[in-house]
């Protein structure tokens, strides 16, 4: 390993003379948190090669508009954070992407599965995989511990704990509806493995099977069967109000992200955190959740592509992934096909849940012209508007018509 480094920073120190055209390169991102932690990351490599990358961060709802404004204009930062699948994929169909096919480390170092978010319709790759992220049930272990409440581990054993809690007078879930998109993606997305594989998704992603076949509507049903658990006043409940609700002690469980981990577990709140995935239903094989959350692509019209592509075989390399990993905010997980996770922490202990247990992507990240008639639907089964059934039929209905264009 010491050698390929040593290789990377040779090719990185040949093109350093061209630098002296301007002191820095930038990288844009939608993790306005994340300044900290990346420019930790960003200074030791400019440590290891004397060049520079500003992090420039933007606002995430405008980040897709703001980056493309810039791209179109020539503009655009050097280096900057991608979306996986169509997002990403459209700036790089449109020459936007350095395309990272030949860049070493990037076929070597990642797994098919990782790279599927991160190649377009011709077939480029067009980002170097950077983390994923898993979808948890985060509990509070204190309240387990005074109501001696094992962590459960089959979807009807989840059901009986929530039934517990209830009738305990604690509210066991904190997860509401507001936000239209968290019910989806962390709830429904995260239950989704334990009922249907990557092969079994395909075939539903190309019309082979249906929507409302008997899997699917069992998928649903079980995730009605979560409704009487949620606040009262789910409907007006968004992802922050719950993350504010479990973190204050006012429910016991929360279904949520893993990179709500560092929010959950850091100086706002006084709990004692624990995590375990969405149980399968008893005789159905425990799935997990692990999905490619974004790359770092490099601008194909940067006055700098050398520089820039040295940076992303870096990235893509193992030495520079886990220097990544150091800084990596809590519940990222890296993509790369190596133990780099320093010992003892959160990505550690996450990665330990999903070992040795099929998992895939978020589901309908495929089918996105789904993806706000699913919210629709999950919302109207919470609202005791739709049946699982009707739901099923409704999605696949969509579906089969949006294939048939």
């Amino acid at each position: 390993m010491k050698k390929l480094l040593a290789i990377v920073l040779a090719a990185v120190m040949f093109v350093l003379p061209c630098m002296a055209m301007a002191d820095e390169l930038t990288m844009g991102s939608w993790r306005t948190d994340d300044v900290e932690q990346v420019s930790a990351l960003l200074a030791k490599y400019e440590e290891l090669t004397g060049v520079k990358i500003v992090f420039q961060p933007t606002v995430s709802t405008q980040y897709n508009a703001t980056l493309r404004q810039q791209l179109d204009g020539g503009i655009g930062p050097d280096l900057f954070y991608s979306r996986t699948f169509s997002t990403g994929a459209e700036l790089s169909e449109n020459g936007f992407n350095v395309v990272c096919n030949d860049i070493p480390g990037v076929k070597d170092n990642f797994s098919d599965s990782a790279l599927g978010g991160f190649i377009d319709k011709d077939g480029n790759i067009f980002a170097v995989p950077f983390a994923a992220v898993s979808h948890f049930v985060y509990y509070n272990k204190a309240i387990f511990a005074e109501n001696n409440i094992e962590v459960p581990t089959t979807f009807e054993d989840f059901l009986a704990v929530c039934q517990q809690l209830k009738d305990a007078g604690i509210q066991p879930l904190s997860n509401g509806i507001a936000a239209n998109w968290d019910i989806l993606e962390c709830v429904l997305c995260g239950m989704i493995p334990n009922y249907i594989t990557t092969e079994e998704r395909l075939a539903y992603e190309s019309g082979e099977r249906k929507l409302n076949d008997e899997t699917f509507v069992r998928v649903l049903s079980d995730f009605a069967k979560l409704v009487p658990y949620l606040p009262e006043a789910f409907a007006s409940i968004d992802n922050d109000n719950a993350n504010v609700m479990f973190g204050l002690g006012q429910s016991a469980m929360l279904i949520d992200g893993s990179w709500s981990y560092g929010t959950l577990a850091g100086d706002d709140y006084d709990i004692d955190v624990g995590f375990f995935p969405i149980p399968a239903p008893a005789g159905m094989t425990q799935g997990f959740s692990l999905h490619p959350d974004f790359g770092i692509a490099g601008n194909a019209a940067s006055a700098h592509p050398e520089e820039v592509k040295a940076f992303l075989q870096w990235l893509a390399s193992v030495e520079g992934a886990t220097e990544a990993a150091k800084v990596i905010p809590d519940g990222f997980l890296p993509l790369i096909n190596a133990d780099v996770a320093p010992e003892g922490s959160i990505i550690a202990a996450m990665n330990a849940v999903g070992e040795g247990k099929p998992s895939d992507m978020r589901f309908v990240w495929n089918m996105m012209a789904l993806y706000t008639p699913m919210v629709d639907q999950l919302n109207a089964i919470c609202r005791g508007e739709q049946t699982p059934e009707g739901a099923a039929d409704a999605i696949n209905a969509l579906w089969e018509a949006e294939l048939a264009k």
